[in-house]
């Protein structure tokens, strides 16, 4: 199999599991935390700025995306009916991966290493490096010259020119609360496991010192319960 076809076939079979990649970082993050003795409590605070930085940048590429993009899609694979220009899309060809990056990167800083911080940033790199592949090869496919147009003046993640577009969609307050639940919930689950293990780790007590976290742990638990039963009833 030629190269191309290699990294498109990689590509397609990540991004259909792409969900799980923060579990690569779970199991040896906290065992960092174990060896380190629950050092972790310092950096807290600014990780969960991170991350939460990060969910508000792939809050707002969803909010104004278009229908049927920008999804969580992951048994039809590639589903795009319009490209996305506008918005966050003007200045950077990959805002929700952008802001993946970041709310990863948050859990990643909560083991104080920054040769784990260094080696999450290059496996991050490279998985969604074939994701990005199979997924433009699909958008260049599909929509040809126009495409090409937008890739050549759009980096395709660190936005070099701040070329801002505004976008002709109104903020989608409903698609944001729908797509991003499973993500403010985790997210949060994972920083009380962290602080979890660490306080155990401490102080042999399985007790949480910052109420803030528990607070957002179950403000994020019947958020995500109350939209869920929503989604259904309409």
């Amino acid at each position: 199999m030629a190269l191309r076809e290699e990294l498109k076939v990689q590509g397609d079979f990540l991004f259909r599991y792409r969900s799980y990649f923060p579990l690569i970082l779970l199991v040896p993050g906290l065992a960092l935390i174990v060896v380190g003795k629950g050092s972790q409590i310092w950096m807290e605070e600014p990780a969960v700025f991170v991350s939460l930085l990060g969910l508000i940048i792939r809050a707002h590429a969803v909010a104004f995306s278009g229908s049927h993009t920008s999804g969580r899609n992951t048994d039809a694979g590639q589903v795009a009916e319009m490209l996305n220009t506008k918005g966050l899309y003007s200045i950077t060809r990959n805002p929700l991966y952008v802001g993946n990056y970041f709310m990863w990167l948050g859990i990643a800083m909560l083991t104080c290493s920054p040769w784990f911080v260094g080696i999450f940033t290059l496996i991050f790199w490279i998985y969604y490096e074939r994701i990005v592949y199979a997924e433009e090869e699909f958008l260049r496919e599909k929509f040809g010259e126009v495409y090409l147009q937008w890739t050549a003046n759009t980096p395709i993640f660190i936005p070099f020119k701040l070329r801002w577009l505004r976008s002709d969609s109104p903020f989608l307050w409903k698609k944001v609360l729908i797509q991003e639940k499973n993500g403010f919930l985790a997210l949060f689950l994972i920083f009380f496991l962290f602080e979890l293990l660490s306080e155990w780790i401490e102080t042999q007590l399985w007790a949480i010192s910052k109420p803030w976290l528990l607070a957002m742990v179950i403000f994020s638990t019947v958020s995500y319960i109350i939209i869920k039963l929503l989604k259904r009833r309409f």
